[in-house]
């Protein structure tokens, strides 16, 4: 059986990608699929802190039992980070995204003090 966590931006699978672009469920190899929507507009800087952050998680956890549970435990930690990425401004909305929700909270706008 496939393990997996799906949060809205953040998809972990127990498992590896084929040859043939098959998952292969596998306990000892996690799969990160970050932002499948493309909610949001990244930076490499960005994606790369995302991958330091899941392999960070996944140490920490690391001689637990490889179950629903913790994977979703990781994969709400990684929806946390990501949605701290935006307020610092380091990630932002993709507005060109089929669908714009706002998911993470509504963008600031700066507002102009002169008016």
């Amino acid at each position: 059986m496939l393990l997996k966590s799906t949060t809205r931006h953040v998809r972990i699978f127990a498992g590896e990608i084929d040859r043939d672009g098959e998952l292969i469920p596998s306990e000892q190899v996690l799969t990160l699929d970050i932002d499948p929507d493309n909610e949001f507009n990244w930076n490499e800087d960005a994606l790369q802190k995302v991958y330091r952050k899941f392999d960070e998680l996944v140490e920490a956890s690391s001689g637990a039992d490889l179950t629903d549970y913790n994977l979703r435990r990781v994969g709400s930690d990684l929806e946390h980070y990501l949605r701290s990425l935006l307020q610092l401004g380091e990630i932002s909305y993709n507005l060109s995204a089929r669908v714009t929700n706002y998911s993470m909270g509504v963008p600031q706008v700066a507002i102009d003090d002169k008016q």
